[in-house]
């Protein structure tokens, strides 16, 4: 045991910058100690040399009395009572565990406000079960948990929830900057390198907090509040830490809501499909349409796609409202004045579903539609999520005649290999290098999508044409269709006949 005192001690900034330089802390924990108004006893939690200890500050008139000693017993007792309440993989504690700590926990003395649960959860992992094998990734789960018990001190409980998820059940500091803190070393420990049988690995660790009294006030909810804040840091990035807040759980109840009414809305047909006019620009002929999803709540009114597709992506209901758009897409082909095409959107969610090349067939057969009326557009993220399986599929459906395009052409990784391997008919310049400012550069990426489309042999299209001005400089580069505003806005079923007979009787 040992004293520290300080002139300073009153104002708190020069002792706590003193200690942080002896003793591994945040400064800003000490601060908040040293400058809390006449306690009588504090009790913070320290580190030195990876050794925990416990420091208490004494109030004085104008000094404030430090007292640091070695951690000799943990405030919650971590030895597991029984295999039961372990982990066999790691050691560490399991579920079971966890809730009968959370459970059983009784505040007192110091700790009473200072109750968090800090859920983990790995970046990639998943990755190196699938490259490196299972027997890697148990591996990797092991020094994961060594290096997460290396971040925490001796009254900490650590969980292995499942698959790559961890617990920390935080008992001291300050909230939320105690639990805070844990999470960043953690976060900094997982962004290091992992030597897996003899091989570098590099994952990473989303990480969410909830702390008792502090956006939540009943013990029972915070390990669903976590849950939230790490669902919140996951789809901020990688390596993100995020503390709770009432806002997340409004934010999960709407969600929750718009998955029950979208697993409805196709049962209730409120789903209609809008088709945006596609003509040559060369002569202004119509060519086609595309068409484009809308969901008409009788609650929410009009949903936007980009608030639904998304959602609709994660929970699977998009295969449904996928197969439903295309075979309403080719349905309403069919009653066209004329053999214009139809253009339909088709997720990398669906590609993943073994039986997309007999869905597109059942579709064509229903219907009666010609197949080289229909066109499908993907994204790259199609190709990204399994090259091999896709290049299959695309070929197959590609072998029925079905015109293949590739939707938001320069906007990802745009990899050219893609346009080598794939069947692709027409390449889709996206609307960002249509409607963005016009500068030497955007103008000469846009020749050069127009130029690779040429050379292959491959229609180029560009969406998002508003003005005369964008239009006529695509048409002189050599771009060969449009879509946009200038042309039309989305048309409602109905519309198109009207639409079809003014175009044919518009003077060139």
């Amino acid at each position: 045991m040992f004293f520290i005192t300080s002139p300073e001690a009153a104002a708190g900034c020069a002792l706590a910058e003193h200690v942080s330089s002896r003793f591994y802390s945040i400064n800003a924990d000490l601060s908040k100690a040293f400058t809390c108004p006449a306690p009588d006893i504090i009790e913070l939690r320290l580190e030195r040399s990876s050794e925990p200890l416990t420091m208490h500050i004494a109030a004085g008139n104008d000094l404030r009395m430090l007292t640091v000693n070695r951690v000799s017993k943990p405030l919650v007792d971590k030895k597991l009572p029984n295999n039961a309440y372990q982990d066999p993989l790691t050691g560490l504690g399991n579920r079971m565990l966890l809730n009968d700590q959370i459970a059983n926990w009784q505040p007192s003395g110091p700790e009473s406000l200072s109750l968090a649960v800090i859920m983990i959860d790995l970046d990639r992992f998943k990755k190196i079960n699938d490259t490196l094998g299972h027997g890697a990734g148990d591996t990797l789960l092991k020094l994961v948990a060594k290096r997460i018990l290396s971040a925490t001190r001796d009254n900490d409980t650590v969980i292995r929830m499942e698959g790559d998820e961890f617990v920390v059940l935080h008992t001291i500091g300050f909230q939320p900057i105690g639990a805070i803190s844990v999470a960043k070393r953690i976060v900094e420990l997982m962004s290091r390198s992992f030597l897996i049988e003899g091989q570098q690995t590099n994952i990473g660790a989303s990480v969410g907090i909830a702390a008792l009294n502090h956006g939540t006030d009943n013990i029972a909810d915070l390990l669903k509040h976590a849950d939230l804040a790490l669902y919140a840091a996951k789809a901020a990035g990688r390596g993100i830490v995020k503390f709770f807040e009432p806002a997340l759980a409004q934010r999960a109840m709407d969600r929750r809501n718009l998955e029950i009414d979208l697993s409805r809305a196709l049962g209730l047909k409120e789903f209609v499909l809008m088709y945006q006019p596609q003509v040559n620009m060369a002569d202004g002929t119509l060519q086609g349409f595309e068409a484009l999803i809308r969901w008409h709540n009788p609650k929410r009114g009009l949903v936007s796609p980009a608030d639904f597709i998304p959602l609709a992506e994660q929970t699977g209901e998009i295969n449904a409202i996928g197969e439903w758009t295309l075979r309403t897409a080719c349905k309403e082909a069919m009653s066209w004045d004329g053999n214009f095409s139809v253009a339909v959107n088709v997720s990398p969610i669906q590609f993943e579903n073994e039986s997309i090349v007999d869905i597109v067939r059942n579709a064509l057969i229903a219907t009666g539609l010609a197949p080289e009326r229909l066109e499908l557009e993907i994204t790259e993220g199609v190709m990204m999520k399994d090259y091999e399986t896709a290049q299959k599929h695309l070929w197959a459906i590609k072998k029925m005649g079905v015109g293949i395009a590739m939707d938001d052409f320069g906007t990802g990784y745009s990899s050219l290999s893609y346009l080598n391997s794939f069947p692709f008919s027409k390449i889709k310049i996206d609307q960002s290098f249509v409607r963005g400012e016009s500068s030497p550069k955007s103008r000469a990426l846009v020749q050069a999508i127009i130029s690779l489309g040429a050379s292959l042999k491959m229609t180029t299209i560009a969406e998002g044409v508003e003005t005369k001005e964008q239009f006529d400089e695509l048409a002189a580069g050599g771009c060969q269709s449009a879509q946009g505003y200038l042309i039309s806005r989305p048309i409602a079923t109905p519309a198109i006949a009207g639409f079809i007979s003014d175009l044919k009787n518009k003077p060139r």
